[in-house]
């Protein structure tokens, strides 16, 4: 497995290049097949959509909740297009990386001029015991 800064790196870049072609305006969802394709061709696992159960006394429930990205079944990317990320998207990241088990997760949001304005890397140092 690769080191999760590489892995946070390589999104990030493939981020941006996406956002340097289609630019700030479409759906969430198109952002987020192009950086998978993006993802895919520089060598990395990707898996769109997947669903993360809420484990809750030993018993896994589906409620519905989805990671827009897993990268390398390691870093859990979170895609938006909202004026501006508010403290309520970094819970949800959080949220998503206590449910996973997961250490590193980016918040992008495409609704920017300058997209490394509107990328934020989060680390969750929660460890449950």
């Amino acid at each position: 497995m690769k080191n999760l800064n590489e892995i946070t790196d390589k999104i990030i870049g493939a981020a941006i290049n996406v956002h340097r072609v289609l630019g700030p305006g479409l759906l969430e969802s198109a952002y987020e097949a192009c950086l998978a394709f993006e993802l895919l061709q520089l060598g990395l696992k990707v898996e769109q959509q997947k669903p993360l159960p809420v484990v809750y006394k030993s018993v896994q429930l589906d409620c519905g909740y989805r990671l827009d990205l897993l990268v390398e079944e390691s870093v859990i990317v979170e895609l938006k297009f909202v004026d501006q990320l508010v403290p309520i998207h970094k819970a949800q990241l959080i949220s998503y990386l206590k449910l996973s088990g997961l250490t590193v997760g980016l918040l992008i949001n495409f609704n920017t001029t300058i997209l490394k304005d509107g990328i934020q890397r989060i680390v969750n140092n929660y460890l449950e015991s």
